[in-house]
């Protein structure tokens, strides 16, 4: 524990606090009763446990009309300490105009500042949401079929939030129902006779797991298992070589990136960061350890993605002028750090430990001495998104949709992965512009401005964009290698007209409320149940419908209606309605909901794809945590 300076006693930490609103909120803002200098917790910045959840508020009725001074029906008001938290089941009684007092002009919710690019999420009737944004969004429809975004029932929500579980089980729409998670080994899917839709082809499915390329390959070639993730990259030979299976090949919409966190020295000097970014050889990298169809990163986002590699490509290779710059900064010391990374193959590293091993001895090249340090997936997610970790990481990402948003908000957006440290206001300003602009000119500009940007403050260097392939038993129908490394199995065929589906992947999920997971095994184990308000096509990026029959913009695309499909059960039998919209998107978006738990509780897509949270911990936000 961090000793206290004798001089900061509360009442100089409630003054500063009231100081730093003033500072963000701008001139003229005043302090109401949630920068108390006793506010209430969230569990997202409190020491408890994650799936605790902790009585802050939640949204009013609003069955007063809007103009009484007594309701507050624009979300999660700011709770007064005194004032027990109202009853949750508001939230499934009512249609509450959530977020409506957002003032995009002025980036403020309730006179608190707000980084968000939503400004309401209504629900006029129960098949009716609305969609209110500050600015045009083009990838909307890409984001809302993201599985983050899957819809939970209400009443659901509610209580697992409250017994703290929701990460251990799924009640969705979907055409398989999880009837088991044997830990340490699998996911149990049973079909869901209830379906809306088509029904599942096999009857039951299994999502297994194996650590290692080469055991997965053993899976399938003695087959105990139908089809695996991830082929290493020197066994294409193997599969393609073998009339028992079949292998299908994917480029990849992916990059590993090699990051650190200029909130902590030594990367908060910009000359080490520009050093470490003509450093290492990318080429390398590409040329030893990755699939064939790999190629070496020019830009943060893959090529294939428009406007993607506008602007300057990433600098070359230069190691002697790289030590030298080290050296410089340094005098001559060097550096010693720790290189973190997770021993689990992904698209964008089908071996972790030999890049994590040659990155090592890259870096002691330009003297930066590395130990490596081999952490737990969720152990090393976790830290990252939370803005732990302190030594060089490497890590990846994998489109979830396919447009540059997702790339580049998520990571370097107003609401940015808190992994690089601070948001930089020159990457996140532009990549407004990109984001709200249906105008090619507009956004061609705007997404130049921001590449090059990255590569002025090198918030991370971007290694690779890297091919992959999965394997199939030959007999399997409707095998996918989906762009978006999104396979559904409920499309697959058993070979031989069997009844069960059997599929391996690269690590046991994280959690299963994929609203607050980020890692692709726990948004794969997620996909095979829940559903958003549209989806992806099969082994495809195209978007269309699914739980929305439509969502339709108006003209400068800031405001989405969806109509929502009817006839619709839930696994447990609820009934689909509006109000599930409401509370599975208002989870996540309202940072003092009771609602907002999950794994680690910071919900990272949505500040990533929606630019910021309703009433977000300080010190720009509420004072969420005891000073």
């Amino acid at each position: 524990m961090v000793q206290r300076p004798a001089w900061l006693t509360r009442s100089t930490m409630t003054m500063v606090a009231a100081m730093l609103f003033v500072a963000c909120a701008g001139p003229g803002a005043t302090p109401t009763p949630g920068a108390t200098s006793t506010p209430a917790p969230t569990p997202a910045a409190t020491a408890t446990s994650a799936a605790t959840p902790v009585a802050t508020g939640t949204p009013a009725a609003t069955d007063t009309p809007a103009a009484s001074p007594t309701v507050a029906p624009t979300g999660t008001p700011y709770p007064d300490p005194a004032t027990p938290a109202s009853d949750p089941a508001s939230i499934t009684d009512s249609y509450p105009n959530y977020g409506g007092d957002v003032d995009c002009a002025a980036g403020t919710f309730n006179g608190r500042p707000y980084t968000g690019t939503v400004k309401s999420i209504t629900a006029p009737d129960d098949h009716t949401v609305v969609f209110t944004l500050c600015a045009g969004d083009v990838a909307f429809l890409s984001k809302v079929a993201f599985s983050v975004f899957g819809i939970n029932d209400s009443d659901y929500l509610i209580a697992h939030a409250a017994a703290g579980d929701l990460k251990d089980s799924m009640n969705g729409t979907g055409p398989y129902k999880l009837d088991q998670w044997q830990r340490g080994s699998e996911l149990d899917f049973s079909r869901f006779d209830g379906y809306w839709g088509d029904p599942a082809v096999a009857a039951t499915a299994v999502l297994k797991w194996i650590t290692e390329p080469a055991g997965r390959l053993q899976e399938l070639q003695a087959g105990t298992t139908m089809g695996i993730t991830n082929v290493g990259p020197t066994d294409f030979d193997a599969v393609s070589g073998n009339p028992d299976l079949q292998l299908l090949q994917q480029g990849g919409l992916n990059t590993l990136y090699l990051g650190m966190n200029h909130n902590y020295a030594p990367w908060d000097n910009l000359d080490v960061r520009k050093a470490i970014a003509i450093g290492v050889d990318r080429q390398r990298i590409v040329d030893q350890f990755e699939p064939p169809g790999s190629e070496v990163a020019t830009h943060f986002t893959p090529c294939s993605i428009a406007f993607a590699c506008a602007g300057n490509d990433w600098p070359d290779t230069d190691v002697a002028t790289a030590k030298q710059m080290i050296d410089d900064a340094t005098g001559g010391a060097g550096i010693d750090t720790t290189l973190a990374y997770r021993n689990v193959a992904r698209g964008y590293l089908p071996l972790p430990v030999d890049v994590a091993t040659d990155m090592q001895a890259q870096l002691a090249a330009i003297d930066i001495r590395v130990t490596l340090d081999e952490q737990v997936s969720g152990t090393l997610i976790g830290n990252a998104n939370t803005g732990k970790l302190t030594g060089l990481f490497l890590l990846g990402w994998g489109a979830d949709y396919p447009d540059v948003t997702n790339f580049l908000d998520y990571h370097f957006g107003s609401g940015c992965t808190s992994a690089f440290g601070d948001c930089y206001p020159e990457i996140f300003n532009p990549l407004k512009t990109g984001a709200s602009s249906s105008s090619d000119a507009d956004r061609q500009a705007a997404y130049t401005e921001a590449n090059n940007a990255i590569i002025a403050n090198v918030p991370m260097v971007p290694i690779s964009h890297s091919g992959f392939a999965n394997a199939y038993l030959a007999g399997v129908g409707g095998a996918q290698a989906s762009p978006l490394s999104n396979e559904l199995l409920f499309a697959m065929t058993p070979p031989d007209g069997g009844d069960q589906i059997v599929f391996t992947q690269n690590a046991e999920p994280i959690g299963l409320y994929c609203a607050d997971e980020t890692d692709g095994e726990s948004l794969r184990a997620c996909e095979q149940s829940m559903q958003s308000l549209y989806g992806f096509k099969i082994n495809s990026s195209e978007v269309e419908p699914s739980l929305a029959t439509s969502c339709d913009a108006n003209a400068d695309l800031s405001v989405w209606t969806c109509n929502l499909r009817t006839g619709v059960t839930f696994h447990d039998g609820s009934t689909f309605e509006a109000k599930d919209v409401i509370a599975s998107f208002a989870a996540q978006w309202d940072a003092l909901s009771i609602l907002h738990v999950g794994n680690t509780g910071t919900f990272e897509y949505w500040g990533g794809l929606w630019g910021g949270e309703l009433n977000p911990p300080g010190p720009c936000g509420l004072a969420n945590t005891d000073p």
